[in-house]
C-alpha cells in the first residue's frame, strides 16, 4: 500500500463494470445455457453495490481524518475525476441523436441539461436518457456533496453512522410522498424508483464503505481469521444466487422487497466489506492478480468502459460484430485509449488549473 492507494481496489472497479456489461449484453442465452445460469447472471446488476461501497470507503479513507477539509480542493478533485469525460461523451451522444433523429437530441435542451448536471438521476422520466447507465453518477455525486457534512456529523458521535442512513431513507420517503401526485418531470415519483435508483435508497451501501474505512484507519488489529477475501467472494456469490431465486414473475429478483434488502444490506455487509478488507490486508491469488499492471490499467479505464458499453459506439459494434468477446475487447481498447488520451490528462489539467498552490 502506497499513500492512500489500494491497487486491488482499483482493479475491482473493472470487475464490477464487466458484471454490468454481462447484464446489459446478455451473452449467455437462456435457451442455450439454461434458466438457472441465466437468472444468476441477470442479477450481476448487484455489482453496482461494489461501486457504492467502494466510493464510501475511498472518500472516507482519504478525507475523514483531515482536521480542516479544504472544500475547494475536495470538490475540484471530484469534478476533475468524474465530469470531463462524462460531459464529452454525453454531448457527443446527444449530437449523434440529433443527426440520426434517434431518441433525444441536442434540441431537447432540458433533457441534455438534466444529463450534464446529473439532475436526471432524480427523475423517473429522464434518468435513463442519454448515456442511460449514467444515472448511477447522480447517486455518486449526491454522496460526494454530502460526504463532508456526513464526516462532521459522525465525528461528533459514531452512532450517527447508523442514524444518518435511516434519516436519508426517510427523507426519500418524504420526497416521494410530496411528489408522487405532482407531475414534475417524474421527480421522485414512486418508492420503487427512490429505493433502487437514488442515493436515498442506496445510502446504506455508502455507509458500509464509510464504516469499513473508519475501522481500517482506527483499528489496525490482526484477526486470526485469514480468509476474508474468499469469504467475501463466496458471500457475494451466495447473495447473487439468493436474489436470482426470488425472480418469480418479476423481471428481476431485485424488484422484490427481499431482493432489495439483500442487495442493500446483506450483500454490502457480509460480502463486499469482507472482500475489500481481505484485498487490503491479505496476500492471496486474487489480490496478486488484481495488482498486476494489466488489471490496474483495466481498473483505471473502467469508468470510461462503463460509460461507453451502452452507447451509440457500442450499438454500432453489437450490430456489426456478433462475437461478444471481440466486442468486449474492442470496447476495452477504446476505453483505455480514451482514459490515456482524454480522461487522465484532463483530470490533471483541471486540478492544476483550479487548485492553485
Amino acid at each position: 500500500m502506497k499513500n492512500n492507494y489500494f491497487p486491488a481496489l482499483t482493479s475491482i472497479r473493472a470487475v464490477g463494470a464487466y458484471m454490468i456489461y454481462i447484464v446489459h449484453t446478455d451473452p449467455l442465452r437462456e435457451e442455450k445455457y439454461g434458466k438457472p445460469l441465466y437468472d444468476f447472471l441477470e442479477e450481476f446488476q448487484v455489482s453496482l453495490a461494489i461501486f457504492f461501497v467502494l466510493s464510501g470507503f475511498l472518500i472516507t479513507y482519504n478525507y475523514f481524518d483531515i482536521p480542516k477539509l479544504n472544500l475547494k480542493t475536495y470538490f475540484v478533485n471530484r469534478f476533475a475525476r468524474i465530469f470531463p469525460i462524462y460531459f464529452l461523451l454525453t454531448t457527443v451522444t446527444f449530437l449523434f441523436f440529433a443527426f440520426t433523429k434517434n431518441q433525444n437530441s441536442i434540441s431537447d435542451f432540458w433533457i441534455y441539461l438534466s444529463n450534464i448536471t446529473f439532475i436526471r438521476g432524480f427523475s423517473n422520466t429522464y434518468n435513463l436518457t442519454g448515456l442511460g447507465q449514467g444515472w448511477t453518477l447522480t447517486v455518486e455525486e449526491t454522496f460526494y456533496v454530502l460526504a463532508p457534512l456526513i464526516f462532521l456529523t459522525i465525528k461528533k458521535n459514531k452512532i450517527y453512522g447508523f442514524i444518518l442512513p435511516l434519516a436519508f431513507f426517510l427523507t426519500g420517503l418524504l420526497l416521494v410522498f410530496i411528489f408522487k401526485d405532482i407531475d414534475f418531470y417524474g421527480f421522485m415519483n414512486n418508492n420503487q424508483f427512490m429505493i433502487e435508483l437514488t442515493f436515498f435508497g442506496r445510502c446504506c451501501e455508502f455507509f458500509v464503505g464509510i464504516g469499513l474505512a473508519i475501522f481500517v484507519k482506527q483499528h489496525q488489529k490482526k484477526f486470526q481469521f485469514k480468509h476474508f477475501t474468499y469469504f467475501g467472494i463466496m458471500a457475494i456469490g451466495l447473495c447473487i444466487y439468493w436474489i436470482s431465486t426470488l425472480k418469480g414473475t418479476t423481471n428481476s429478483g431485485m424488484n422484490t422487497h427481499l431482493g432489495l434488502f439483500i442487495n442493500t444490506l446483506v450483500l454490502p455487509v457480509f460480502g463486499i466489506a469482507p472482500l475489500f478488507y481481505g484485498l487490503i490486508t491479505e496476500r492471496t491469488f486474487v489480490s496478486k492478480t488484481l495488482e498486476t499492471s494489466i488489471f490496474q490499467l483495466l481498473g483505471k479505464s473502467s469508468y470510461v468502459f462503463y460509460l461507453i458499453h451502452l452507447s451509440f459506439v457500442a450499438t454500432f459494434l453489437y450490430n456489426s460484430i456478433s462475437n461478444y468477446i471481440i466486442n468486449f475487447l474492442i470496447l476495452n481498447a477504446i476505453a483505455i485509449a480514451l482514459y490515456l488520451l482524454i480522461e487522465k490528462p484532463m483530470a490533471i489539467y483541471l486540478k492544476k488549473l483550479l487548485v492553485k498552490p
